[in-house]
């Protein structure tokens, strides 16, 4: 164990060690907010309906309505943290992940604009440290991360109202730890839809068949003397080497969904010729450029908020690092497109690739071979 770590299981949670200049942020957000809840009176959820939502593992996500039914819910969420290792390549390479719900990124939430999201953010004993959670959507106290601190054995339920439409990245943010905890794995995003659905900025509705969170994220793995990837016992083990290889603004890894080749070949993300699908992408750390390889984005909200009118037609779009952007698409042609983040380095050779594998017939008036390759 690095000699940074060698305290007790007390002095890493009170973060002794780790705690940088976002401490007394946190504290003096935490006892501000405490004090408004005291003078300002809280709506009164209790005549509102309640919808317990079963989270689940992107790139899939849980069953919504596109439109909202009725007027606003509060909709229930638990996310449990897990600190646990993941195999982040084909080589076998190891992280000592941070996760929400077990997975890299966290599940993609939907709600409503308007609606009030309640989560129940989970702490097990197993756990070693110390987390939090911070919403984009939501407002004050640090996006939550102010109220939510939990030691391990401890749990808390935030309840925000979602008043701002679009897509938006969470992510733990604990005091002095922020940069570690995400980019060991813990982040998500929320989808927060208008109540009448989304539109193409002019005042059409539109619809998809099929939505799937991609989630990006970047690694910094320490290497031994001999270059290969080193291998620790804990999170806690990995920080003081992890901490100098972030200090590089170098990624060892950039990946979709957790690892090399988790959204590729019989992982494949799947639709049909004419069928729509949503792309939701959120990277919490760091600037990409998502780019569909024979295709298009017919509409693409690149910053993810869709009060704002969608860029049509795009080739490549910027999604700007802690933010989540969505792309519209409906699919003409059966076969493989790569979904890559379009600095090419990045995409083939630190891994933040997926595929789309469509099935249907072939258009060729929209494309045809008019002379194979040959040697005349």
């Amino acid at each position: 164990m690095s000699e940074l770590f060698q305290m007790t299981r007390r002095s890493m949670l009170a973060g002794a060690a780790i705690a940088g200049a976002l401490t007394p942020l946190v504290g003096a957000v935490s006892a501000h907010a405490e004090e408004a809840v005291a003078k300002i009176p809280p709506v009164d959820v209790a005549s509102l309906p309640r919808v317990k939502v079963d989270l689940v593992k992107p790139p899939f996500v849980h069953a919504h309505t596109q439109k909202a039914e009725g007027g606003p819910k509060v909709v229930e969420f638990t996310l449990t943290i897990e600190e646990k290792k993941i195999v982040v390549d084909d080589q076998g390479t190891e992280v000592n992940a941070m996760t929400f719900n077990g997975s890299v990124p966290g599940p993609l939430m939907v709600v409503h604009q308007d609606d009030y999201v309640e989560v129940t953010l989970i702490n097990p004993e197993t756990n070693q440290l110390q987390h939090n959670i911070d919403f984009h959507s939501a407002t004050g106290a640090l996006g939550g991360g102010a109220l939510t601190v939990v030691n391990p054995g401890e749990s808390t339920v935030l309840r925000f109202k979602a008043t701002k439409a679009g897509v938006f990245v969470y992510h733990c943010a604990p005091p002095g730890m922020v940069p570690w905890h995400v980019t060991s794995g813990m982040n998500g995003a929320i989808m927060v839809l208008p109540r009448e659905g989304l539109t193409d900025g002019k005042g059409k509705s539109i619809a998809y068949d099929k939505v799937y969170y991609v989630g990006e994220q970047d690694f910094y793995v320490p290497r031994d003397e001999q270059g290969n990837f080193k291998k620790y016992e804990s999170a806690g083990d990995a920080y003081a080497d992890t901490l100098e290889v972030m200090r590089t603004l170098t990624p060892t890894h950039i990946v979709f969904n957790g690892a090399v080749g988790a959204l590729t070949g019989d992982n494949a993300l799947k639709a049909a010729v004419g069928e729509k699908v949503l792309i939701v992408h959120s990277q919490a750390n760091r600037d990409t450029r998502p780019h569909l390889i024979g295709g298009h984005g017919d509409y693409v909200w690149a910053t993810g908020k869709f009060r704002n009118p969608p860029d049509v037609d795009q080739e490549t779009w910027f999604i700007p690092g802690g933010t989540a952007g969505a792309a519209f698409y409906t699919f003409e042609q059966p076969g493989i497109y790569a979904y890559v983040n379009h600095n090419l380095i990045e995409a083939f050779e630190l891994g933040a690739a997926a595929h789309f594998a469509v099935t249907g017939d072939w258009n060729d008036d929209l494309m045809t071979s008019v002379r194979a390759p040959s040697g005349t």
